[in-house]
């Protein structure tokens, strides 16, 4: 099969799903058809999924993945007061690192909007369907919704890490509910699994600032001191840390919240 009779098949073994997807017509150029695969496996139901289903998903989203680049971490700089931390603009799922940190819902089951934006959907999209259906395991067996401030690891599947640390961020209601001591403990969480499972390098987006509506200031303020202490604490267990920002305006209050912070 070619990259695009891979694509098709992968469309057409989802659309015969029940989904509000199934009888969309497959359009004839090649966003479109992304779009629409992508769609698909964002509302797809857990289930089994063939052998034949996992080689010709796993082939074609290692290669989507290859096209649209991975960063190679050599690459990157760390700051100037501290060799183990970094700071990039990007995107998470391209960097080859031990583990990224999923900033995930209650669910845990990814995001079921289709072409949503979040991390979450677009962890999930690139990295595949086992990814949902070993998630909807973990849940079946633990019986509740994901606390917030906890976390869960998984094997990374098409992604070019090895893991994903899933946790769920507290949404913000103006600062009562204690949500500084729950996203502290998102971050602290992350690391202790990470450090658990012999992680050295794991990267973290700005957790609860997006959807959930945390304050990005309040946000980086916590989430850089939470892995400042946690470093000083444990100061042989990581070699490095990333904080991926999506756009500039974050990128700036973490770069002056870390530089204000002077990490030791």
């Amino acid at each position: 099969m070619t990259h695009e009779e891979q694509r098709i098949w992968l469309i057409n073994e989802l659309q015969k799903e029940d989904n509000q997807l199934s009888n969309y017509p497959i359009p004839n150029d090649e966003q479109g058809q992304k779009d629409l695969l992508r769609a698909l496996m964002n509302v797809w139901i857990p289930k089994d999924l063939s052998a034949e289903f996992l080689e010709i998903q796993d082939e074609y989203l290692q290669e989507e993945n290859k096209l649209a680049g991975i960063t190679d971490i050599e690459s990157l700089k760390p700051i100037e007061s501290d060799s183990r931390i970094f700071l990039w603009q990007g995107d998470m799922t391209t960097l080859k690192v031990d583990a990224i940190t999923n900033p995930a819902n209650s669910a845990l089951l990814g995001c079921f909007s289709p072409l949503h934006n979040c991390a979450d959907n677009i962890v999930h999209s690139k990295a595949g369907l086992r990814l949902r259906q070993t998630c909807n395991c973990i849940m079946e067996k633990q019986g509740h919704p994901e606390p917030t401030g906890k976390a869960k690891i998984t094997p990374a599947y098409n992604l070019p890490c090895d893991y994903i640390i899933h946790t769920v961020g507290p949404r913000w209601h103006g600062g009562n509910r204690d949500e500084a001591k729950i996203l502290a403990s998102c971050y602290k969480s992350s690391l202790v699994v990470a450090m658990e499972h012999g992680i050295r390098t794991i990267a973290f987006p700005s957790i609860s600032t997006g959807a959930f509506g945390y304050p990005v200031e309040e946000a980086a303020r916590v989430a850089v001191k939470t892995v400042n202490d946690f470093l000083i604490q444990n100061p042989d267990k990581f070699d490095d840390i990333y904080w991926i920002l999506f756009d500039n305006q974050t990128y700036t209050v973490y770069e002056k919240g870390i530089t204000n912070l002077q990490f030791n």
